[in-house]
């Protein structure tokens, strides 16, 4: 026996309000979890002692009287500059030490700082903090070098951060690495059924700070990054200036571009100059 057109519609009804229901309980499921999506710190105890390879020295540096971030100082011989380097989302210094070499053997030091709720780093993450700290940071590597002599590095989520740093503060250069146009648009390549414009705590618009650096901008992005998808940094060349620079590193993943000869061979001249 056929069924009648009044039963097809009640089973249709029925079957789009439990998807309306799932999608609804999906976006709040994603919206309490986001920062949990998106942070991935790890924890140190306030007496964890720091090894590594590069000469380095350890910093504590007070925000107010209960916020305290917890930096590194990677040293170079004969040092002619500071490179301020961003990390990205996960773990803590520990994690972007093996990449400081790549600085210190070009003659700059680097001074690198855990977000708060990262390592020894106390306080609430937020984005204005982030932004706050950066600028913190900025101003200890001045007591040491001049604004030419400052590099603003960020990887990862940390690229938007530096941009936003070199947005307000001179410096000799602006490298990002795995650059995103903004969190946005990361989270809509991602599931892109949801209004994450409403939704996200954390914008980080890269695009909105990029066309206010004057400083000369070098991008490096993979191919096949699987966290940051090549097109959102390509978009940023939108608000390129001339000279400024985007290398592909063809079949590069998110955390891999270390392991291509290219990326030293660039970054080591752009240092260079």
């Amino acid at each position: 026996m056929e069924q009648q057109p009044s039963t097809i519609r009640k089973y249709l009804k029925k079957i789009a309000l439990w998807a309306i229901a799932a999608y609804l309980l999906a976006g709040v499921i994603l919206y309490f979890l986001q920062d949990k999506l998106l942070f991935h710190p790890e924890v140190l105890p306030v007496n964890y002692q720091y090894k590594f390879d590069v000469p380095f020295q350890e910093m504590l540096i007070p925000v107010n009287k209960k916020v305290k971030l917890s930096a590194v100082l990677f040293k170079a011989e004969k040092p002619r500059g500071m490179v301020l380097y961003f990390h990205g989302n996960t773990a803590n210094i520990n994690r972007y030490a093996k990449y400081m070499p790549d600085f210190t053997r070009n003659g700059y030091e680097v001074l690198i700082m855990d977000y708060r709720e990262f390592g020894k780093s106390t306080g609430r993450l937020t984005e204005e903090a982030l932004y706050e700290d950066a600028l913190l940071m900025y101003k200890v590597a001045r007591t040491r070098y001049a604004p030419h002599q400052i590099v603003i590095y960020g990887k990862s989520l940390g690229t938007g951060i530096a941009t936003e740093l070199a947005s307000v503060r001179d410096c000799r250069r602006l490298i990002l690495e795995t650059p995103y146009y903004s969190i946005h648009d990361v989270a809509a390549e991602a599931a892109p059924i949801y209004p994450y414009s409403l939704m996200l705590d954390f914008k980080l618009p890269t695009y909105e700070y990029l066309p206010k650096v004057t400083a000369p901008v070098v991008m490096f992005h993979g191919t096949d990054d699987e966290t940051v998808p090549y097109a959102s940094g390509e978009k940023l060349k939108t608000f390129f200036k001339p000279g400024d620079t985007l290398f592909t590193i063809k079949g590069g993943e998110h955390n891999n571009l270390g392991d291509y000869p290219f990326y030293h061979q660039k970054l080591d001249s752009i240092l260079q100059l």
